[in-house]
């Protein structure tokens, strides 16, 4: 079965009263196709009228939606009534398997912004082959979590393959600038994780395993020893210091599922991991040792519970996140070098005068919704990943969005440009 062309609606997002969900409804009203039908979807029919009153006329005759997410009917009554949804309901974990699991019987297409490893698995396990054989692409973390990502290596590993260079070695992304503000949602995701570990300890293997999201079991060594790297090191190359970049290891695993849905395109092989480039000489240093240590803090906090309840009172909570001036002054700028096995080395960058966790995210995600509902040049179905279901449009319609995504042959040294 395919989606079907003849439902009531396009697409409907789901959770538009959220901070990050009502960017992505005023993103949608402004730059969807005339004559593309979009709903609204969240708990409170009061919230979502209040929304639609903020939002370009376009939207004024948009259908509002009450809908329960783990309310199982309601939400296969949702599916079944839309080609799309798309979905900022998080913590995923909490919330979010329902809804995967109607729009995968439904053939209904689905992007989200997660970056919860636990979830996606459970939505793999859940959902996969039940959408491949409805046509649904499940497509997870379409945000900055992890669409810069997944689209940077995927893009280098592409170019390589046109010019014949053959199979990536060691790509690696340096954030090289990063500005913006931290959601409420994001800090409340990355809690549920730690709480479902206190009671299911198994899965701290799979947040700590790259290949966690894979689907072949022989693939997934979960608690094999990895290669160790140093939390602060120093590029060769460049002179320029740099740390663990936080999200790494959640966006590592979403390129390894790219890579294994892709029969291993880049290489069976690959060793991929992020870092924030923090400068040249000892200040370099000193920031990529603070940064470090920073991470390292939080995390440690976030997994005791004594201080946890601290964090809780001094982080976002959900639904919150930065004011519109932090918004507005928000930029970020990725780029993933790479060798590859026949000699050329390569960059993609992925950059945008965006908050990365909210203008930009707003933008990923909706410029997702409407690449599903066009369904132009989509790729394999099941629970994918941005690369292998949008890696055609996606990068598109970015550019058409005022993003940078470039992919070129790079010089031996890579220049100094982390800020």
């Amino acid at each position: 079965m395919t989606t079907r062309p003849d439902r009531e609606l396009d697409i409907v997002l789901v959770g538009a009263t959220g901070f990050v969900g009502r960017l992505t409804a005023r993103h949608l009203a402004e730059h969807a196709p005339s004559g593309l039908r979009l709903g609204l979807a969240g708990r409170s029919a009061e919230r979502l009228a209040a929304l639609q009153q903020t939002l370009p006329e376009e939207a004024a005759e948009w259908p509002l939606i009450s809908v329960d997410v783990l309310d199982d009917a309601a939400v296969a009554d949702l599916a079944g009534r839309c080609r799309v949804v798309a979905s900022t309901v998080g913590p995923y974990l909490r919330y979010g398997l329902p809804l995967v699991r109607a729009c995968a019987t439904a053939g209904t297409h689905y992007a989200d912004l997660t970056g919860e490893t636990l979830f996606v698995r459970r939505s793999i396990d859940a959902a996969h082959e039940t959408a491949r054989a409805s046509g649904a692409r499940i497509v997870h973390s379409c945000g900055f979590d992890s669409v810069p990502s997944d689209l940077g290596v995927g893009l280098t590993a592409r170019q390589a393959a046109v010019d014949g260079a053959g199979e990536l070695t060691a790509p690696v992304l340096h954030v090289r600038s990063l500005r913006g503000g931290i959601s409420g949602g994001t800090i409340d995701s990355l809690r549920q994780q730690i709480i479902e570990n206190e009671r299911d300890p198994s899965g701290r293997r799979l947040l700590g395993d790259p290949k966690a999201l894979v689907d072949d079991v022989v693939d997934r060594p979960y608690g094999s020893k990895r290669p160790g790297r140093r939390p602060v090191a120093r590029d060769e190359r460049s002179g320029i210091w740099h740390a663990p970049f936080v999200m790494g290891p959640y966006n590592r695993q979403i390129v390894q599922r790219s890579n294994a849905l892709t029969d291993w395109s880049y290489g069976r092989e690959l060793s991929y991991h992020e870092v924030v480039d923090t400068g040249r000489g000892p200040r370099g240093l000193i920031t990529a040792t603070a940064l470090a240590a920073g991470t390292s803090a939080l995390m440690a906090g976030m997994m005791f519970g004594p201080t946890r309840l601290v964090l809780d009172r001094l982080l976002p909570a959900p639904g919150e996140g930065p004011s519109e001036q932090v918004r507005d002054n928000g930029r970020f700028r990725i780029e993933v070098t790479a060798g590859t096995t026949d000699g050329p080395r390569y960059r993609t960058t992925i950059a945008a005068d965006r908050d990365f966790g909210y203008g930009g995210t707003a933008v990923m995600l909706g410029e997702s919704a409407l690449a599903l509902a066009a369904g132009e040049r989509l790729g394999a179905a099941g629970v994918v990943t941005p690369m292998v279901a949008l890696g055609e449009v996606l990068p598109e319609r970015l550019r058409s969005r005022g993003f940078e995504v470039t992919t070129e042959e790079a010089p031996e040294v890579i220049p100094p440009t982390a800020d």
